[in-house]
């Protein structure tokens, strides 16, 4: 039962991945020059002349070139990509030109390459020159989209369950995916892919908890991992359809439609049992746990009165026995800064969240630039997650959390500067070091969500990690703005990720190992976490969540 559960939910992960990075193709800006007032006779690009501008594209190379061309009544003009000028003098065409010019406006629109895509938002609504800035903030306003649909969803999740919030995320990730595609203007299609990503970002986080919830202990730290791997495939679902489809709103319309299955089955999906039971809904929570038993073929099913009647004896005792009030107290986000201790971990486990976050999408956005086939570095930039994963939770469990955090945030910022050093035309080898930089930076980004859990106490755990996961979002909105800083320094953003790499390595040194240690319950153990070498607690296995977690997980 939890297999199917799990499985099917982690399907529409895939159009998340999809949605998050599908603008690398959608927003591509060809090469362009400025229209011309008329019909062309002939064009002469340095010692090259043709009958048509398509046929120029094959020889141009920078931004800085522009093309000659002579209109059929005999004026020539100079396009150049933001203006164009008209020769005083008409005598023999040729390229090079001292004489007096006159210099025009773009008011005849402008001339694009269509030899790769045939149609882009850049192309079709004229997103450049003055316009460019528009283009730039397609990806961080989306990004901007996922920060808020985080915080709103999550919160709604908790309120009116996981099961309604998944209904609607993902129809709403299906229908306004296909709307997007018919967006009438540049605004209209922001706003429509803001109102995408508010939902692909519900969806992904309620995702996680509700695979964590339906999941049993031995198996869910792999199940909570792998929700990246199938966000990964959806990256690579990207790179095949953008190979495949050159118009922009077709290629919207297939990425839109690929997860449909899960759409038209996911009313199907059940609510958890532990939302039912916190709200009081006994007999609907019955009603999932009996389904669970017969699934499963279990003989002896669980009674929730059973559980009801455990947990009341929990409360009764944990009253009586224990004196301190902190559990009953309600905690913000200065609790989190509560000692230095606490503040300087808190602080450190931001930055990594942060870092994972820029790296992540630094890494995706930036592969089409990287020279060869730009379809094919984006699939492999999403296939090397698959066995990072798979990594992570092997060391993770071997050698401990923050003895696999810290070599893979150092690693991969040697990778960032090891790229630097790389001639530009060795493109494979710039490929193969940034899908290694992508590894080492994903192992690290998947598994400080485990990490933050087990770093902080019960009563502060789920701020804590809400709190990074919202660090993580700034990380998301920065990086598209990061991606952009290459016009200024081709290296500039890997530097960048190089440096916030490094010092978050570093500063993980100073963090507590939490392999094999019960969770912590208050602050006061939380702090003491790490100071002592050995303790009675360290041979303690690793609390559970409570009786009637354990029995329902029974079902497993």
């Amino acid at each position: 039962f939890q297999a199917c559960v799990y499985f099917a939910s982690v399907f529409q992960a895939m159009s998340c991945g999809i949605h998050y990075l599908a603008s690398v193709f959608m927003a591509v800006t060809p090469n362009f020059v400025c229209g011309f007032p008329g019909n062309v006779s002939s064009v002469l690009f340095h010692n090259s002349s043709a009958s048509s501008i398509e046929d120029i594209w094959t020889l141009w190379t920078s931004t800085e070139n522009y093309i000659v061309v002579q209109l059929e009544n005999g004026e020539i003009w100079e396009l150049d990509q933001c203006s164009r000028s008209k020769r005083e003098v008409g005598l023999d065409l040729a390229y090079e030109y001292e004489g007096n010019k006159s210099v025009f406006p773009c008011s005849d629109g402008f001339l694009y390459d269509d030899t790769k895509w045939k149609s882009t938002v850049v192309t079709q609504w004229d997103l450049v020159c003055d316009r460019e800035w528009l283009a730039k903030l397609i990806q961080p306003t989306f990004m901007l989209g996922v920060l808020v649909g985080a915080v709103i969803f999550g919160d709604i999740a908790d309120r009116l369950g996981r099961q309604r919030v998944i209904w609607f995320t993902s129809a709403g990730q299906f229908v306004f995916g296909i709307t997007v595609a018919f967006t009438f203007d540049y605004y209209s299609f922001v706003i429509v892919r803001f109102l995408l990503a508010m939902v692909s970002s519900g969806y992904l986080v309620v995702a996680f908890v509700y695979v964590t919830e339906f999941v049993g202990i031995k198996a869910r730290t792999w199940a909570s991992m792998h929700v990246h791997a199938f966000f990964a495939m959806g990256i690579m679902i990207v790179a095949l359809v953008g190979f495949l489809v050159r118009t922009w709103w077709v290629y919207q319309i297939f990425l839109s439609i690929a997860t449909l299955p899960f759409v038209l089955c996911c009313w199907m999906l059940p609510e958890t049992p532990f939302w039912l039971l916190s709200e009081e809904r006994y007999e609907d929570a019955q009603k999932v746990i009996d389904t669970m038993a017969r699934w499963n073929k279990v003989s002896t099913p669980c009674n929730v009165s059973e559980l009801c009647s455990v947990q009341q004896d929990d409360l009764a005792s944990g009253r009586t026995g224990d004196n301190d009030t902190s559990s009953t107290k309600k905690h913000n986000i200065l609790d989190l800064f509560c000692n230095w201790q606490i503040a300087r971990r808190t602080i450190t486990v931001w930055l990594i969240w942060f870092t994972g976050s820029l790296g992540y999408y630094v890494f995706s956005l930036s592969s089409v630039s990287l020279g060869g086939n730009e379809y094919l570095n984006l699939f492999l930039i999403g296939a090397v997650e698959l066995p990072c994963y798979i990594i992570a939770c092997l060391a993770m469990d071997k050698l401990g959390r923050r003895n696999t955090l810290i070599p893979f945030l150092i690693l991969s910022a040697l990778i960032c500067v090891l790229i630097m050093f790389i001639p530009q035309d060795f493109n494979i080898l710039i490929i193969l070091a940034n899908m290694a930089g992508k590894f080492s930076i994903g192992v690290a980004f998947g598994l400080i969500y485990l990490y933050t859990a087990e770093l902080y106490p019960t009563i502060v755990r789920s701020l804590a990690v809400g709190s990074g996961s919202m660090m993580c979002r700034v990380g998301s909105v920065v990086a598209p703005f990061c991606v952009y800083l290459r016009s200024v320094w081709i290296f500039m953003p890997l530097l960048l990720v190089g440096i916030m790499a490094l010092l978050s390595g570093i500063l993980t040194i100073m963090l507590p190992e939490t392999l094999g240690k019960p969770l912590t319950n208050t602050l006061l153990e939380a702090t003491e976490m790490g100071r002592k070498k050995k303790s009675c607690s360290e041979k303690t296995p690793p609390a559970h969540s409570g009786a009637a977690s354990e029995k329902i997980e029974m079902f497993g």
